[in-house]
């Protein structure tokens, strides 16, 4: 399953990539903010879509917006069994996955045009983990540390 959350830097971004999901046929769930609130908090929605991501890591993935997106990677990797990164290209977004089995992703809603972060979105959730042995030795002690 695929778990959206922004707040109100990454609202529209977040409204765009679900009707890029639901023409991809991808299933997701939204986990927020629902309307615009300027007032509202990033680590609420990067928390609520870190713990879902985090009951099945390896299948479940995340996205995440805010004006930055550096706000809401810094929450999710808060949590347990979560590697969320923030990518900035088409070619960032695959390493993240194929180097770093990252299961969140983090995208601006200042910095990117749709075209951008739909071309990254995109290649982020049909690229897999390489498994290769150094990488897996590198997550594995990341794994160890938490």
């Amino acid at each position: 399953m695929i778990y959206l959350g922004a707040d109100h830097g990454g609202f529209e971004l977040k409204n765009q990539i679900m009707q890029w999901l639901e023409e991809w046929s991808m299933p997701y769930e939204d986990l927020g903010a629902y309307e615009m609130d300027e007032q509202d908090d990033y680590p609420d929605f990067a928390f609520a879509v870190a713990d879902k991501v985090a009951e099945n890591p390896t299948n479940n993935r995340g996205i995440l917006a805010c004006r930055s997106a550096a706000g809401v990677i810094i929450a999710a990797n808060k949590v347990k069994n979560i590697r969320a990164v923030a990518t900035f290209n088409k070619v960032s977004a695959q390493h993240s996955r194929e180097h770093n089995d990252a299961n969140v992703i983090g995208l601006s809603g200042d910095w990117l045009s749709a075209d951008d972060a739909k071309e990254m979105l995109q290649t982020w959730l049909t690229t897999d983990f390489s498994n290769e042995a150094r990488h897996q030795r590198r997550l594995d002690q990341i794994t160890k540390r938490e």
